[in-house]
């Protein structure tokens, strides 16, 4: 994105017509920046051909995964309508890999049926589990093992994933006792063992400190694994305060890593991929003024953007028709939700704003439509792929005959 004649466009392409087509809210995503965002990837780690499996999680939307199944990547699923969504995107089955604590037997049964190329089990029941639905399809099936590897990735502890006080993954004895069990199964396959430490990661640092755990591991595990799942959790710059985590330095511990283990790298990047090419367009409905600051009450609210209430993120908020006059008291954007957490950001310095204004969201791609809901019984935004200065309707603005 840029300004152009003081008007932010994406890609060749201004907000201001855009909404004045498609209204607002509206999630707009840049097909160019998704584009360079997984090329930059792949290009980082070619030196061992990972296995890239985007995380559906991210990002859910059936055509933003076809796009991304172009460029040959394939998919991590946590749920069965994941799992259907990236094979209705016409994802291989043999690039899906299936996470998640909690799997069901029928999305067990479903996955083995779909032949995918791993069921990432998180525990000893979970397998036994996997075994008994294999043993019903009479298949063998390929399976990982999600190790803990007790590692702090020094995020937000909402996001943490790979500390012992968290419910994901095993520890070193269950390990053991894992791979016992499916040395005697005749219908499990372990194929991998599997790591995630956390998401919004930006120092290379804990990856070293989790490459050095699994290692010390595998050096005393009696199996021989064919995959190990290194996660995702690649971070993004919400803000000019953030640094880029360095995709050198971390390509460099694990070519150190493969020195040592005869082994193939899965990814499962999914902010990194596709955080950055996504904006959320609101337009300002009042503006209240207090004592102390301004109330900017924007028509798109937490069910459209739940990261703020959720997590207290920040996203870059920035108007969509530059000025040079700005406002001596403190803007505080909300939205029309009946709670005090629907606010996205309260920023001090900002341009003079009025009602009917559009303030364009910044780095909505992942976990932004995703995590979207109906609370209060609104409808969710209306989604665009923008390539070049072709506008494309990827999921239409929902109407209040879809749900009531």
């Amino acid at each position: 994105m840029k300004y152009v004649n003081k008007k932010l466009t994406i890609e060749k392409i201004n907000f201001e017509k855009i909404t004045s087509k498609f209204g607002t809210p509206a999630y707009c995503y840049s097909y160019s920046k998704l584009k360079e965002n997984i090329n930059k990837f792949k290009e980082s780690f070619k030196s061992f051909s990972p296995l890239i499996c985007f995380a559906i999680k991210s990002n859910t939307n059936v055509n933003i995964i076809k796009e991304i199944k172009k460029f040959g990547l394939g998919a991590d699923v946590v749920s069965i309508g994941e799992l259907m969504i990236a094979l209705k995107a016409g994802i291989n089955p043999n690039k899906i890999v299936f996470s998640g604590v909690g799997k069901t037997f029928s999305e067990i049964n479903f996955a083995i049926k779909k032949k995918i190329l791993l069921i990432n089990a998180e525990s000893l029941s979970e397998i036994k589990e996997i075994n008994k639905a294999a043993k019903i399809n009479n298949k063998r099936v390929g399976i990982g093992v999600r190790l803990n590897p007790n590692t702090d990735a020094n995020t937000l502890s909402q996001i943490s994933t790979g500390k012992k006080e968290n419910k994901f993954g095993v520890n070193k004895k269950t390990l053991n006792q894992i791979v016992n069990y499916c040395k005697i199964s005749k219908n499990i396959d372990l194929k991998c063992l599997s790591v995630h430490i956390g998401s919004q990661i930006l120092n290379h640092k804990p990856y070293e400190k989790m490459l050095r755990t699994v290692s010390a591991i595998l050096s005393k595990t009696n199996h021989a694994f064919e995959f190990i799942d290194l996660g995702g959790g690649m971070g993004i710059t919400y803000s000019d305060k953030n640094k880029k985590l360095n995709y050198k330095k971390y390509n460099g511990a694990i070519l150190k890593f493969l020195q040592k283990h005869n082994v193939k790298i899965i990814f499962e990047p999914g902010r990194s991929i596709i955080g950055d090419t996504g904006t959320l367009i609101t337009k300002v409905i009042y503006i209240k003024d207090s004592e102390r600051k301004k109330f900017i009450i924007l028509d798109a609210a937490m069910n459209d953007l739940m990261r703020p209430a959720l997590y207290g993120a920040v996203h870059k908020t920035i108007p969509v028709i530059k000025s040079n006059k700005f406002s001596k008291k403190s803007y505080e954007f909300v939205g029309p939700i009946c709670e005090s957490t629907d606010k996205f950001v309260t920023l001090k310095k900002f341009q003079k704003l009025k009602e009917n204004d559009l303030i364009a969201i910044c780095d909505v791609g992942a976990y932004g439509m995703s995590l979207s809901s109906n609370y209060n019984l609104r409808p969710k935004a209306v989604e665009l792929l923008i390539k070049g200065s072709k506008i494309k309707v990827i999921r239409k603005r929902q109407k209040y005959k879809d749900f009531i």
